[in-house]
Order: C-alpha cells, then structure tokens, then sequence
C-alpha cells in the first residue's frame, strides 16, 4: 500500500483528506470527492477500508463543532434501516469482485450525484414527501447498502433530512452523529468479514488524519463566505464526470499502477 504513495498521489490524498473536513463542515456535495480520489489510489474495493477509519476520524470533529444541534428524533428514525442497510452491503461486496465492484461504485456516485443537483436547484421536489415510516426505511436502506460499498450515503442521508425540513446546522448536527454511530457499526464488518483494513492502512490514515482538521477549519469559514449552492455545482459537475469515467472505463484503466504487467510476459518479449 506503501508503495502507492507516490507524490502525486500524496497530493491527490491530501486534497481528499481535506474534502472530508469540508464535507463534514455541512458541503455535502463534496463527499464524492474523496471517495473517489481514494478508489483512484487504492483501487474500489481497497479504498473503502482506508478511507473508513478518517470518516469516522472526520464525524468526531464535526460532533465537536457541530453535534449539539442534532435531532434525535430523526437520527432513530433513520438508523435502524441503516444497519440492515450495512449488513446487505456486506453481503454483496463480499462476492464482488473488482471488475464488477468498480462500475458499480461508478454507477452509485453518479446516481447519487443526480440526487444531490435535483436536491440543490429543485429543493421544493423533496418539500411534500410524506414523514411516514416508507419513506425513513427507504432511504435509510439506501443509505446502508451506499455506506458500505462505497462510503458514499452523504447524499441519500441529506435528501432525508431536507425532507423533514431541518434547518442547515440541525441537519450537519445530525449527520455527525448518524454517520459517527453507522460508521462505527461497519468497522467489524470491514476489519473481519472483508478485511479491508490493516496496520498497514490505518498508518496511511495516521498520515493524512491532520489534514481532515484544516478542511474541517476551511468548510467552517467557507460555509458563512461563499454561496453554497454554486460551491456543490462545481465539484457536483466533477464528481459526475469522474463516475461516467469510472462506470464505463473503470479506476484500473484509469490508474496503471494498479494493473502493472509483469516484465517477463510474452507481448513484452514480442514487441521488443
């Protein structure tokens, strides 16, 4: 995994350490960002257990900045689906394999990505959803199998709590304490069913843990000086074009560190 870290790829890491703190800071729309910069680095599948333990490490500071405004009442309806959600997940990333896994990463972040530009220039499209149980169960379903096979539920649990009309901190409270507690539950899951997390992974995350506190720091002041809706729009264009990318080319085509070929194969000896 070491070996990954080249300086580009330290740069690329350490933009999407610093999009996590900005992501937690309430942008929502930049938690595409880091998902795939990591599946860029490590590969889809690698990717989703190096990138667990600085989500959590992200959730913690937003709690301290942020945690006092949630409302619980919304966080229980929404996370007992959540956790089947994540056991589903599981399940199904545990027979995936990487060819597969990296499309379907793909095809989640653009879907949820749609999700999020109808929930930024058409909000009153969520405004009359029933507050009915479906709808908690539904969504936080969603929110389960996203988390688990791509960390990628920021979204899906935004759309729900503008639907129940939060305002902007009580819906970042909330998503702290949703994501610190879901988070948490799929750590056994990663470290013991999918062994996807290491030593070796989580002292890259000692490595770029820091960097989560300056995006964290960056989001707080960005969130009072700059429009919202035109800061998601961007990274929303570019997170949409990167998952067609990955949807139709996958991250292996992208990244030939992670399909070396070997010197002693046989085309080589031919071309030369």
């Amino acid at each position: 995994m070491w070996e990954l870290l080249t300086p580009a790829n330290c740069w690329l890491l350490s933009i999407a350490a610093a999009g996590i703190g900005v992501s937690k800071s309430g942008f929502a729309g930049v938690s595409m960002l880091h998902v795939l910069i990591f599946a860029y680095v490590f590969g889809a599948k690698a990717s989703t257990g190096v990138l667990l333990p600085m989500l959590i490490i992200g959730d913690l500071m937003a709690i301290c900045f942020f945690g006092k405004k949630a409302q619980w009442g919304e966080f229980r309806r929404l996370l007992p689906p959540a956790v089947i959600g994540v056991v589903i997940g599981t399940l199904v990333m545990k027979d995936l394999s990487e060819a597969v896994f990296t499309p379907t990463v793909g095809v989640i972040i653009f879907v949820l990505t749609l999700l999020q530009v109808v929930r930024l220039w058409r909000p009153e499209t969520f405004d009359k959803v029933p507050h009915h149980w479906t709808f908690a169960w539904t969504l936080g379903l969603l929110a389960g199998v996203a988390t688990m096979l791509a960390n990628a539920a920021g979204p899906i649990v935004a759309l729900f709590l503008l639907a129940v009309a939060l305002p902007k901190l009580e819906l970042v409270g909330t998503s702290a304490w949703f994501f610190l507690t879901i988070n948490v539950i799929k750590l056994p899951f990663s470290y013991f069913v999918l062994d996807l997390i290491s030593l070796e992974s989580l002292s890259v995350n000692l490595l770029f843990a820091p960097v989560i506190l300056v995006g964290m720091l960056g989001g707080k002041w960005l969130l009072g000086k700059m429009p919202q809706k035109l800061f998601d729009s961007f990274l929303l264009a570019f997170t949409g074009f990167v998952a067609i990318r990955m949807i139709f080319s996958g991250i292996d085509n992208a990244s030939p560190q992670l399909q070396p070929v070997p010197p002693s194969s046989p085309e080589i000896q031919n071309s030369r």
